[in-house]
């Protein structure tokens, strides 16, 4: 092979390689916009294995809001822990692995404060009386929890919901001496579920979520207390990006219709 043939075959490689370059960059902005376009929180919610202490009173919403969270955000995974918010605070003061917390009032999240990121408010709630299907003692208003011969059962009042059940009855000058006082809001909805009590204060959410197995009562506005869900971020997260991520979108226009369609109130 002559010398100028391998000098011609040699600067066509150089060029090609020149030519290319460009091309592969191209190629890198493309891929790199397709990667985002699957989740508009690509960029702020890095794939993570997320556990999030979240109050008992949100169980169902929140099971649904992490399903089309993880449909958004591929390779996020989303683990709740539902309590009472006082047993949510007491695992995180004892540094329970977590990444996020959501309570069912301000007082147990303030309670808190040093652990967490700074709280958002994503919801309010309002008590209801449950009773059971049909209404059978013909509970009518908070008065009548007053009666004697009723089995009524309340939260303990460390519990948010308990708090709020004595305050709105104390208001109303209602003596209530409860058959039981329950660790969370759900233990009261199922001591009615089961016919182990006639009647028990709930938020409007956990009635509806037992549609055909109790019957909720209206408590009046002006007899009533509203429940504040605050949400933050838990200083003890490894993963605080996604952590942030998720607790912001709580707050966004998709997040905020899925708790609204399931009875809760803009915060």
């Amino acid at each position: 092979m002559s010398l100028a043939v391998t000098r011609r075959r040699a600067a066509a490689t150089v060029l090609a390689a020149a030519l290319a370059l460009p091309l592969a960059a191209c190629g890198s902005d493309d891929e790199a916009k397709d990667t985002g376009s699957g989740s508009r929180d690509a960029d702020s919610a890095p794939p993570a294995d997320l556990t999030v202490l979240a109050a008992s009173s949100l169980t169902d919403v929140f099971e649904k809001a992490a399903n089309t969270y993880e449909k958004q955000n591929p390779g996020t995974r989303i683990t709740f822990s539902f309590a009472g918010s006082q047993e949510l605070a007491a695992q995180v003061k004892q540094g329970a692995p977590a990444d996020a917390l959501v309570t069912a009032d301000t007082k147990t999240m303030d309670g808190l404060k040093g652990e967490t990121g700074e709280p958002t408010v994503i919801a309010r709630n309002r008590l209801v009386i449950a009773t059971g299907e049909g209404n059978p003692k013909k509970i009518g208003d908070l008065k009548d929890l007053a009666d004697p011969g009723l089995k009524v059962v309340l939260a303990a009042p460390e519990v948010p919901v308990g708090r709020y059940s004595r305050q709105i009855l104390d208001a109303q000058k209602v003596a209530v001496k409860p058959v039981s006082q329950e660790p969370n809001v759900r233990a009261v909805l199922s001591k009615v579920e089961l016919g182990e009590a006639d009647a028990g204060l709930v938020y409007r959410t956990d009635a509806a979520s037992a549609t055909g197995k109790v019957d909720a009562v209206t408590i009046p506005d002006g007899q009533n207390a509203v429940a504040e869900y605050p949400a933050a971020t838990l200083g003890q997260s490894e993963h605080a990006k996604a952590a942030e991520a998720f607790v912001a979108w709580l707050s966004s226009p998709e997040a905020q219709k899925i708790l609204r369609d399931a009875g809760f109130q803009k915060p």
